[in-house]
């Protein structure tokens, strides 16, 4: 149970618990502090960024679905270390063959990893999802075809618009959270095809 987890961490962490389960979220900061006493945080930060998707929906590993709390940590675990959708769709059929029928925070879990992996070969350090429409931030403001994205919008004006802090704004209707998934994947795949094929070969 995390009620109350907002006040105790910050809007800001709270964000990142409701994205990938309160477990992994605290392992997830063991590692940090253990990383920052060994002198080398910064380098790893560095090297493993991840992007932040909030998308206001629950995505989590429940425990009345995986009961045994260190199993638990141990499927986050590997489900954060994958680099591959396949390895992803592998897991999840996993999951079903061990504990049944996968709950819809499962899979919405699994799916917003899936975005992760797109989301970093697009450079892409974080993403907002909601009613009306999603923003994407690049990491350090950095897209590997500038020329291409500033075409794409040219093509798509006045659904897609770059904002003056440099977000990407895409105006879609989405009121339900498959909606939101679904044109999160869709538009980061857009992006990813105008990149230089060395940067798609993990797609």
């Amino acid at each position: 149970d995390i009620r109350g987890a907002g006040n105790l961490l910050g809007d800001e962490q709270s964000g990142h618990v409701r994205e990938v389960g309160f477990e992994l979220y605290q392992n997830m900061l063991e590692e940090a502090i253990a990383s920052l006493k060994s002198g080398d945080l910064a380098v790893e930060v560095d090297e493993k960024w991840t992007s932040e998707i909030n998308i206001g929906i629950p995505v989590l590993i429940p425990d009345n679905y995986v009961t045994d709390l260190d199993l638990r940590l141990g499927l986050y675990r590997r489900l954060s270390g994958f680099d591959n959708k396949q390895s992803i769709s592998d897991f999840a059929m996993e999951l079903t063959d061990r504990f049944g029928k996968r709950p819809l925070e499962v899979d919405y879990l699994l799916k917003i990893m899936k975005i992760k992996l797109l989301c970093r070969i697009a450079n892409i350090d974080k993403v907002d999802a909601g009613p009306k429409g999603l923003t994407i931030r690049f990491r350090k403001n950095n897209f590997a075809n500038p020329a291409g994205l500033l075409e794409l919008i040219a093509q798509n004006r006045g659904r897609v618009k770059l904002r003056t802090d440099q977000r990407i704004f895409v105006a879609e209707g989405m009121p339900h959270e498959k909606d939101r998934l679904r044109v999160c994947n869709e538009f980061i795949e857009k992006l990813i095809q105008l990149l230089p094929d060395a940067l798609k070969e993990n797609v």
